[in-house]
């Protein structure tokens, strides 16, 4: 993924006359009384730290502005380059840190929706495989969403939106794996209640078909035909040519029923909520 920064513009580098001699006997300036360097002059090797690809070192002299010139504009765009700088160098906790504080200190800048967006990218790259706890994947989603939320016409909420799909189709498929583990030990109801969920939550992903035939098929060893019935019907009617559709309609026409949907049930409501 190509994160484009926001690059202030370079400015000139400050003159360097008047530097201090120094001898083997311990003359000249102590360097402990140096003068900090211009704000701008750090800002613009920043810039040329990055150009080289030196991504830590871009950092660290970003982060050498907002400490030797703190509440400056100088520091307000060295702050959110700094956390640019760590993302590319995949320091992602330090790009979480930073962002957050420019945030804190910047919330109505300009560049609070990138800072916002380098804080879920950084969650989002360290997305682990389905079979690994999920806490990250929720963390990203919940930074992500605040994006579209708050900055919706930005190219930022654009971006955010293809991770948030992603994002969530990796929670539903966490739900249907546990899902399947409880189905095929018998254990009925907690199986139920993973479905539910992916059924409930997260029915805009490809999970979601799935999720249904396997309501048809938990509803059915439960002997509860009448949501058996339902989640066969909604299937059908919402993916017509769907594999696990004709696998739920064989599961229910073999009892000698049919799919009929009970606009009471919970699944029927969950789906009039989404496309009603």
């Amino acid at each position: 993924m190509v994160l484009a920064a926001v690059v202030a513009a370079a400015f000139p580098l400050a003159g360097c006359s008047g530097a201090p001699s120094w001898n083997l006997f311990g003359g000249g300036q102590d360097a402990a009384n140096l003068p900090d360097e211009p704000a701008e002059k750090l800002y613009n090797e920043g810039i040329a730290l990055q150009n080289r690809r030196s991504w830590r070192q871009a950092a660290l002299k970003f982060m050498e502005i907002d400490r030797t010139h703190p509440y400056t504009e100088w520091a307000k765009r060295a702050l959110v380059m700094a956390a640019y700088s760590y993302y590319e160098a995949q320091d992602y906790d330090e790009t979480i840190n930073q962002a957050r504080r420019f945030l804190q200190l910047h919330p109505g800048a300009p560049d609070a929706a990138y800072a916002q967006y380098l804080m879920g990218a950084a969650q989002y790259d360290q997305i682990p495989d389905v079979n690994r706890d999920q806490g990250r994947t929720e963390r990203a989603l919940v930074v992500l969403e605040e994006i579209t939320r708050k900055w919706p016409q930005s190219e930022y909420a654009t971006a955010a939106r293809r991770k948030i799909e992603v994002a969530r189709d990796q929670l539903a498929g966490r739900e249907m794996m546990v899902g399947r583990y409880y189905l095929e030990r018998r254990q009925f109801p907690g199986a139920i209640n993973r479905f539910r969920t992916v059924v409930s939550q997260f029915q805009t992903t490809r999970h979601v078909e799935e999720a249904l035939a396997r309501l048809v098929e938990s509803y059915m060893a439960l002997g509860i035909v009448n949501e058996a019935q339902t989640a066969a019907a909604v299937l059908g009617h919402n993916f017509p040519d769907s594999q696990w559709y004709k696998d739920s309609y064989k599961l229910v026409s073999s009892q000698g029923l049919q799919p009929r949907e009970d606009t009471g049930s919970w699944i029927s409501r969950a789906f009039r909520r989404v496309t009603g």
